[in-house]
């Protein structure tokens, strides 16, 4: 079972009305908090919203995806020293984690979390959905959620019973990112073969046409992830996490 949830998951954005019962989302969650953590410090926070009022809140913070408001639970992953900066206070010992290195840390024990919490739901025959505008909005979902300094959202996932059963998305083939011993460049013919079923598909070639463009590769550097918005984005995050405290040092 657990080898067939791997291999055939899919990304739900469609959830039915159905809820999701308390004590099954306390077990996943539990489930969720056995994945690693760097030095076992546990430097993540998980916020559980189900109020719809508080998810409407939200929405405007992921661009207003219907997912936010129609699933049953919504949460968000969190890196997270605030805690861990109070204990050691509270034990006579002096943090230093107010850096790049510590934010790092605590994103990646969020991350580690989130696709563990992920994959524990799917077993149980629950959709998720990843939001990649967490890091977008970063500073507009610290202050819906009033998370305080040394707290950055990393990723938010949307959860419910599935109201759909979409195709799979594609992958590249194992080959294309696995290397041996040592990383080995790609050729311009590694490239052709790696990608071809990508640029095959027949929602590639529609993403190319609706956007009047030569290829996939330019769907997704001139339209989906332009540089412009990369700068901005960027500037944003850094900002929240000078705001955040990440940055002192």
């Amino acid at each position: 079972m657990i080898r067939d949830t791997l291999l055939t998951r899919r990304t739900i954005r469609k959830y039915s009305g159905k809820s999701i019962d308390e004590k099954l989302l306390h077990e996943i969650l539990m489930k969720g908090c056995r994945a690693s953590t760097t030095g076992n410090m546990q430097v993540y926070s998980i916020v559980i919203t189900r109020d719809e009022m508080k998810k409407k809140e939200l929405a405007p913070s992921h661009f207003n995806q219907k997912m936010i408001t129609e699933a049953p639970v919504v949460l968000t992953f969190c890196a997270d020293f605030n805690r861990f900066n109070k204990w050691c206070l509270e034990r006579e010992a002096e943090p230093g984690y107010d850096n790049f290195l510590s934010f790092f840390t605590a994103a990646i024990d969020a991350l580690l979390v989130a696709q563990t919490v992920c994959f524990a739901a799917e077993n149980e025959g629950l959709g998720i959905c990843y939001l990649g505008t967490t890091t977008y909005m970063a500073h507009k979902i610290i202050e819906a959620l009033k998370l305080p300094k040394g707290v950055v959202p990393v990723t938010t996932v949307t959860l419910g019973w599935p109201a759909e059963k979409p195709e799979q998305p594609d992958r590249l083939p194992l080959e294309a990112v696995i290397h041996y011993e040592i990383y080995k460049d790609y050729t311009a013919k590694d490239i052709e073969r790696h990608y071809h079923d990508k640029e095959a598909r027949a929602d590639s070639k529609q993403f190319i046409k609706e956007n009047n463009k030569k290829s996939l590769a330019q769907v997704f550097t001139d339209v989906r992830y332009k540089k412009a918005d990369n700068v901005y984005f960027s500037q944003m995050l850094l900002q929240v996490l000078k705001d955040q405290e990440f940055m002192n040092q």
